[in-house]
């Protein structure tokens, strides 16, 4: 469905409430829910067998992009990647059968191996959606009875905003009722029109729902479905619901979902989607201040100025023991240093290297307190904009944006909390733009 101003509001202000995993997407409730998170903890979770069926065959023709959109690229990831993450790292999912055309099937094994997707397999896709979910679903049973799902997830590979919340209460109803979809409201007034391009008659749009994914069925119902189906079905069809209903006897259960639920169709959708993940990722920073008390004053200040940002700050000494924690949560770091030796910015790089797979970009920002340090006031240090250059090239590669910040010594409290003020501005521009052009650049505050 397309994405039009309202579902774009919607989504938008879903990215600006904090994730509870920052750095992968954002949690939007859908209302009120019939399996809350306290409910899933006391059943103990999803204690059967469920897969994934992605249908990643489409050739993208309503982007106007060569590329097919689940292969198109943002902050350094293709979309498909981004969407079998969210149903990764779910752990009660067991194995996410990607559907992707065969020319497209060198480029889908290098994905699943660059950004080290473990539960994924592959089949190639048919030459209509039918077919292709077809041959992922009969993939699915070829181990053998006693490897078989017993719910399968049917999603979208372009809808990369999923959360376990709703795919839990969808593999739940699927396993009660044999099939079940995720709906939406209509935004538009569906019209009808005669032959000759005439209005005929509208619909009362209260009494209709768009038809989103995910969908879920329980195995043996949505492979009869597809056993019994017509070649017709398979040519020209596209709602697995009214298979279920019309070959097994099945009444999916509807259910309304988020707003997040919907669909990249046409180029726009991608920034969209490409905004979503960046505000995301920039909802928080970890300072680091090492033991200057200089660096302290500046980070308190700090803390203050960026509430003004909306971005969260977490204030730690170093990266060690409990706070070590952070290197592999946060996506943003800012260190403050009187050192323009950048070796603090090295043990943070080599940290972040050794700790994490780093699938989503991640910033590191180096504020330079200039005119603490005797060799900058002596004017002997060595110059820091090429050492921060030669850093950042060597880390860009590796999915890690570095930037550099000097900021000349305050002399009284008021030119502190001016000077931390646009220091927050700077590096909250800097982590929420994510902006690769711009790495290794040094700032001056």
């Amino acid at each position: 469905m397309e994405m039009n101003q309202n579902i774009t509001d919607d989504v938008v202000k879903c990215a600006t409430d904090r994730a509870a995993d920052p750095g992968i997407f954002p949690a939007c409730k859908a209302g009120k829910s019939e399996y809350t998170a306290s409910e899933r903890s006391s059943r103990g979770g999803v204690d059967f067998p469920v897969s994934v069926v992605l249908p990643a065959g489409g050739t993208g023709e309503r982007t106007g992009l060569r590329t097919p959109k689940q292969f198109c690229t943002f902050l350094g990831r293709p979309l498909i990647s981004y969407t079998i993450h969210a149903f990764e790292r779910v752990s009660w999912i067991q194995r996410i059968m990607v559907v992707v055309a065969k020319e497209n099937t060198e480029l889908m094994t290098d994905i699943i191996q660059r950004y080290q997707h473990t539960k994924v397999q592959t089949v190639p896709g048919g030459s209509t959606r039918h077919r292709s979910i077809c041959n992922g679903v009969l993939a699915l049973g070829e181990d053998g009875e006693d490897k078989r799902p017993e719910v399968v997830i049917i999603h979208d590979a372009v809808r990369p905003f999923v959360e376990e919340d709703f795919l839990y209460k969808i593999v739940m109803t699927a396993k009660e009722q044999g099939a079940v979809g995720a709906i939406r409201p209509l935004v538009s007034t569906v019209i009808a029109t005669t032959s000759e391009g005439y209005l005929d008659h509208t619909l009362e749009r209260a009494k209709y729902r768009a038809s989103e994914m995910p969908q879920g069925f329980t195995y043996d119902i949505i492979y009869q479905a597809y056993k019994r189906c017509s070649e017709s079905d398979l040519e020209f069809g596209t709602e697995c619901l009214h298979l279920a209903l019309q070959y097994c006897g099945t009444n999916a259960k509807l259910i309304e979902g988020p707003p997040t639920l919907w669909k990249v169709t046409y180029k726009r959708d991608l920034a969209a989607a490409e905004f979503i993940i960046k505000e995301t990722l920039s909802q928080s920073a970890c300072v680091i201040t090492g033991p200057s008390l200089h660096a302290v004053t500046l980070a308190g200040a700090l803390w203050k100025a960026f509430g003004t940002f909306g971005m969260e700050l977490d204030v730690v000494p170093d990266l060690l023991g409990n706070n070590s924690n952070f290197l592999l949560k946060e996506n943003n770091f800012i260190q403050l240093s009187v050192n323009s030796s950048l070796s603090e910015v090295e043990a943070i790089l080599w940290a972040l290297e050794s700790s994490r797979v780093l699938l989503n970009s991640v910033v590191v920002i180096w504020v330079h307190l200039r005119g603490l340090d005797g060799l900058a006031i002596s004017g002997t240090m060595t110059e820091p904009a090429p050492l921060i250059m030669e850093l950042a090239s060597a880390a860009k590669p590796r999915n890690v944006l570095l930037f550099g910040i000097q900021l000349h010594q305050p002399n009284d409290l008021e030119q502190w909390e001016r000077s931390a003020l646009r220091v927050a501005e700077i590096t909250s521009a800097l982590i929420r733009e994510r902006n690769p052009a711009l790495v290794g650049q040094l700032l001056q505050a």
